[in-house]
């Protein structure tokens, strides 16, 4: 459901599958999970087309809260735009903010940009 990879010093974590409402919390309980292990390195979480529902922007919102106290720059990505629009209307607005891209290579350049 969840993969992780490095890329210039980025965790890029991306969702394959959607985890349904009953699989949203052990979702963000995996994304935080990396988050930590691999802190302080700026985060990007990657949502498949497949991936791309409610359910998952509900996790990943919620990982996002949950590494608020970590102060760690965190961006999500999808193709869906109704998926964007979810992420961007509920993101919690302390601590450093959720941006939400359409690419991950822009993502990644971008978040690459920020922490240098």
């Amino acid at each position: 459901m969840l993969s992780h990879r490095r890329e210039h010093d980025v965790l890029v974590l991306t969702v394959h599958e959607d985890p349904g409402i009953g699989g949203r919390a052990e979702l963000a309980e995996n994304i935080t999970d990396f988050v930590r292990a691999f802190q302080p390195a700026p985060v990007v979480v990657v949502t498949d087309d497949a991936a791309a529902t409610p359910a998952t922007a509900s996790a990943v919102l919620r990982a996002h809260r949950r590494c608020g106290d970590l102060n760690v720059l965190f961006s999500a990505v999808t193709h869906s735009a109704s998926v964007r629009r979810l992420l961007e209307d509920n993101a919690d607005s302390r601590g450093p903010g959720l941006v939400v891209h359409g690419r991950a290579d822009v993502a990644v350049d971008t978040v690459c940009g920020a922490a240098a």
